[in-house]
């Protein structure tokens, strides 16, 4: 049985803070009870370590400091054979609801840091209408950096500064130009529900579940 969830923290109070391991770990606690040991094999399986960084020893502290938030707690032990003990830990509907703040606040952002594309990854914790909307202020941003962007290479060139020295700043714009291309198209895409959407049709995480039988192991 899982344990009561813990109250969700008030908008009065000061807002957790979650590290992107953090909310990685939340999200995958979406799927299922699990221990540590089968989220770092998703992680790797999923190539998340492409997007955040995570060895064995970040993501147990991580798992320890979000049972001290009350996000996750413990639901249940198991050893099999000689294999050490292993907990296994629930999301906490506090848990749940601070995944989707993570994701409703990073979203629409510009973050060169690096939150963005983890963002990105999770958007399907939220209603597609919110993960659009939002992915629609992400675009607004990204189409005011790329004008600023590009109009800057312009106006250098109108001063006739020398190309070797417009090199980055080429670059951005090239990719700002892609990356807003590349916009466009997902949200025509996901603006259908041609594509199921987990925040919307919880069976649809289904198809993350079906592998972990392996991770578990």
């Amino acid at each position: 049985m899982n344990p009561t969830p813990e109250p969700v923290t008030s908008a009065a109070t000061a807002p957790l803070r979650l590290t992107p391991l953090g909310v990685t770990v939340l999200a995958l606690l979406r799927e299922g009870d699990m221990h540590p040991y089968e989220m770092l094999r998703l992680l790797q399986q999923r190539h998340r370590d492409r997007i955040i960084p995570v060895t064995k020893g970040t993501l147990y502290h991580t798992v320890a400091r979000l049972e001290r938030q009350r996000l996750i707690a413990e639901v249940g032990t198991d050893r099999e054979g000689n294999r050490p003990e292993r907990t296994s830990y629930t999301l906490l509907e506090s848990g749940q609801v601070a995944v989707i703040e993570w994701v409703r606040a990073e979203l629409p952002r510009v973050d060169p840091a690096g939150h963005s594309r983890l963002a990105l990854v999770e958007a399907h914790n939220l209603p597609r209408a919110e993960a659009l909307a939002l992915l629609g202020e992400r675009r607004a941003a990204l189409a005011t950096e790329h004008e600023e962007h590009r109009s800057g290479v312009a106006k250098a060139r109108g001063n006739a500064v020398p190309e070797q020295f417009l090199i980055e700043a080429e670059r951005q714009t090239e990719l700002l130009s892609a990356e807003l291309a590349w916009l466009d198209r997902t949200i025509v895409r996901f603006s259908t529900t041609d594509h199921p959407w987990a925040g919307d049709e919880p069976s649809a995480l289904d198809a993350r579940r079906a592998p972990r039988k392996g991770a578990s192991q």
